[in-house]
């Protein structure tokens, strides 16, 4: 994976099965000036990760379909992937921070934009 200092914009992978959720958080990381790709479930997204060295960041919410949760489609891809970073969101649970990768931020939804800009720009500052 890229790191930030590599990249001028960052491409952020953004991991939702609701439709509407999904074109708002596009909306939300496009409008911030970055890179939106998306994906449906873990299994599309790890397809993407593995066909897209620049992606920097995944943005996923934590209940959808799929062979797994997007708390596990974290770890695993931190795993594979140290350098990714991680917004990890939810309308429902909270995660454990021993339970999420290191240095990932969780969102409650509903967030607002300039929730995820911080945890972007926090990213990019501390590469």
């Amino acid at each position: 994976m890229v790191q930030f200092a590599n990249s001028t914009t960052a491409v952020v992978l953004v991991v939702e099965d609701e439709p509407l959720i999904m074109l708002g958080s596009v909306q939300i990381v496009e409008d911030l000036g970055y890179i939106a790709l998306q994906a449906t479930n873990a299994d599309e997204a790890i397809v993407l990760l593995e066909a897209h060295p620049e992606i920097v960041i995944v943005f996923t919410d934590i209940q959808m379909a799929g062979s797994m949760d997007g708390l596990a489609l974290s770890n695993w891809a931190a795993n594979r992937w140290p350098p990714l970073r991680f917004i990890i969101v939810s309308g429902g649970m909270r995660p454990r921070l021993v339970d999420m990768p290191t240095d990932a931020v969780f969102l409650a939804k509903p967030f607002k934009s300039s929730a995820i800009g911080r945890a972007i720009e926090g990213f990019r500052a501390a590469s």
